[in-house]
């Protein structure tokens, strides 16, 4: 009888380590695997009484659809990895008025830290005109700084210039920044025909008043492709699009839609022209000097491409800045 129930026994046992081994195998199977990733992100809650307190890792979360993923790394973009190259990138359809805001620039690059590498360009005909590599001379970067040649040529887009810009610029694992002083208005495709609403029979018909710009889609998700973060500071620009209220509001929310989808922010006082850039300026040297790497585990698709996520913070005194998309390369 001891024999027939020791068999019973191990014949239980044998059968759940059977039940078992597949249903282990099945969740190791189906676990998903994951990739890091880095972004860049700003703690943007900055009071004027004081600087805020560094964030630490667990106060950091990036959520993956409804997952929320794994945070491996949070640095302080300070001391030793304070790093940055900045770009100001500056359209050269400006109006010459902007020529009494250029010491305000000026001043903000002499303020910057060694640390920061300066880069100016100029924005025209669809592509950018580097008139001062990145150097850590700020002298240098200063004297670059001109004033806009306030004239138009035949494919103005600001938005293409800025892809030209981003797809030009060598990787680094750091900071890359853009300060973009501009309109957002693209005289290249502000005009572009649409297909008619009345038929295939019409073909295409042109309409006065263009919406955003679909190269400024194109801009966000390359600047965001590449880690890049752009500062629009809005000014005026010339010829009859810089007359008309439509266009200047749509430049505007074209402005506002690649800051807010880089993890950057748009300086303006709407469509108004600024009687100072500083104070606009020195938000930003807060914004900069209140940044953080993020290093997380993405779970990758078959291709590489880009992932929306979002991060937050459950601190009462903070708000982040971070580009809602990230590229995640293919296992």
């Amino acid at each position: 009888m001891k024999t027939y129930k020791l068999g019973l026994t191990l014949l239980g046992t044998f059968g759940a380590l059977i039940l078992i081994s597949p249903i282990a195998h099945s969740q190791e199977k189906t676990t998903p695997k994951t990739v890091p990733v880095h972004l860049v992100i700003t703690d943007a809650a900055l009071g004027d009484e004081k600087e805020l307190p560094p964030m630490q890792q667990q106060d950091v979360k990036v959520k993956q659809g409804k997952n929320f993923l794994q945070v491996t790394q949070l640095i302080f973009a300070q001391g030793d990895n304070a790093a940055l190259q900045l770009m100001i990138l500056i359209d050269d359809t400006l109006n010459s008025s902007v020529g009494n805001n250029l010491s305000d620039i000026k001043d903000f690059i002499n303020a910057q830290p060694p640390s920061t590498l300066i880069g100016v360009a100029y924005m025209s005909n669809a592509t950018v005109n580097v008139v001062q590599n990145f150097t850590a001379d700020h002298d240098l970067a200063i004297k670059a700084v001109r004033l806009p040649r306030g004239s138009l040529s035949t494919m103005d887009s600001p938005y293409l210039s800025l892809i030209s810009l981003v797809k030009s610029w060598p990787q680094q694992k750091i900071r890359r920044e853009v300060l973009m002083v501009s309109d957002g208005i693209d005289r290249l495709r502000g005009e572009t025909p649409q297909p008619s609403r009345l038929g295939p029979n019409f073909g295409t018909v042109y309409h006065s008043m263009p919406t955003i710009s679909a190269d400024a889609t194109s801009a966000s998700e390359i600047s965001q492709r590449y880690n890049v973060i752009v500062y629009p500071l809005y000014a005026a620009g010339v010829g009859r699009a810089g007359r008309s209220g439509w266009d200047l509001q749509t430049g505007l929310s074209g402005l506002s839609k690649i800051a807010d989808e880089t993890g950057g922010e748009c300086f303006s006082l709407g469509t108004s022209t600024l009687v100072s850039f500083k104070p606009y300026l020195e938000r930003l040297q807060k914004l900069l000097s209140n940044q953080y790497y993020v290093v997380f585990e993405a779970v990758p698709g078959k291709k590489a491409t880009l992932q929306r996520v979002k991060v937050q913070t459950e601190l009462s005194n903070s708000e982040l800045l971070a580009p809602d998309n990230v590229w995640v390369p293919a296992m």
